[in-house]
């Protein structure tokens, strides 16, 4: 299969890219730069340099692909423009698109507090209002599946793994700004989590045998952020400190602060594991072991993730 990977430099990208050369599918990957395409490149795919905000290019390289992955990441406007244009240039043609989302968009804020509410694919929420438009980007996907796109959605959990996790290296970076490894009130939330070479599994399995309009989710653990937060501190040396989402705001940003470390996202892959027969593997299950890989001591400095507006004066 012909395969158009959009976002296949990132963390995840690589991960799903490298298991579909390993499947045996031709992968392309756009990417941005000639950097981009250096570490796209090594997971064996082809690369094209493009640029997402020019959809008349982009829609010209989808219409010589069997399916379309997007694991990219944009403001959440720029988001619903783009896959739009996607899921017109695709309809009727009966190809694949799957389209990447999150478990931000079930996250409940909880101040550093645990609640039991946990949450299946198909189950009702009422999303964030700071991140609800990717719910319409969802909608719109699995609506696609009714005009002849293969579409559906994966939503991730906290991603770990090899030493790439954005969360993880943001406990390391909170030490670097502080002093301190930090995580907000008691430390008591969590985000369901999953190794990133089982959401590459599960993305194959997607692509084998999804069902169009479908929505998957992947869980293989759930540990607080206080006992990561610790795992770290000790591993590091130093102490760990509680802080408020003020704080959370300063030291990381205005969505990762108050989406990520405040909040609790728990979920089950109740779909994925009847429709798709996917399961973690057991001996990826320990993200305590993932939070002391050295990896995470030499990564460069933060930058804002790309889907969070920048402050203004």
């Amino acid at each position: 299969m012909r395969i158009l990977v959009l976002g296949a430099s990132g963390y995840i990208g690589r991960h799903v890219s490298a298991r579909f050369v390993a499947d045996g599918h031709d992968v392309t990957a756009l990417v941005r730069s000639t950097q981009g395409a250096a570490t796209a490149g090594q997971t064996g795919a082809c690369t094209v340099l493009g640029d997402l905000a020019k959809t008349d290019e982009l829609v010209r390289l989808v219409k010589d692909q069997d399916a379309v992955v997007w694991i990219a990441q944009l403001m959440l406007d720029d988001e619903h423009r783009v896959v739009r244009a996607l899921l017109e240039a695709l309809h009727g043609t009966g190809k694949t698109f799957i389209f990447t989302s999150g478990t931000s968009l079930l996250s409940e804020r909880t101040n550093g507090e645990w609640i039991e509410n946990s949450y299946a694919e198909d189950d009702s929420f009422i999303p964030r209002r700071q991140i609800a438009p990717r719910l319409a980007i969802e909608n719109m996907v699995r609506e696609s599946a009714t005009r002849g796109v293969r579409a559906m959605c994966v939503r991730p959990p906290l991603i770990w793994g090899n030493g790439g996790s954005k969360v993880i290296s943001d406990f390391y970076h909170s030490a670097r700004r502080t002093g301190a490894v930090c995580y907000v009130g008691r430390g008591l939330n969590v985000y369901s989590n999953v190794h990133v070479e089982d959401l590459a599994d599960l993305f194959s399995r997607a692509l084998k045998r999804g069902v169009p309009g479908a929505l998957y989710h992947c869980v293989s653990g759930e540990v607080n952020y206080r006992t990561m937060a610790e795992t770290i501190a000790r591993h590091l040396g130093i102490p760990t400190r509680s802080i408020e989402v003020a704080e959370a705001i300063d030291v990381w940003d205005k969505f990762t602060g108050p989406i990520v470390f405040s909040s609790c996202s728990r979920t089950r892959s109740k779909r994925a594991r009847a429709e798709l027969g996917w399961q973690p593997d057991p001996a990826r299950a320990d993200i305590l072991e993932e939070c002391t890989n050295p990896a995470y001591l030499s990564q460069q400095p933060r930058t804002v993730p790309a889907h969070v507006k920048p402050a203004t004066a």
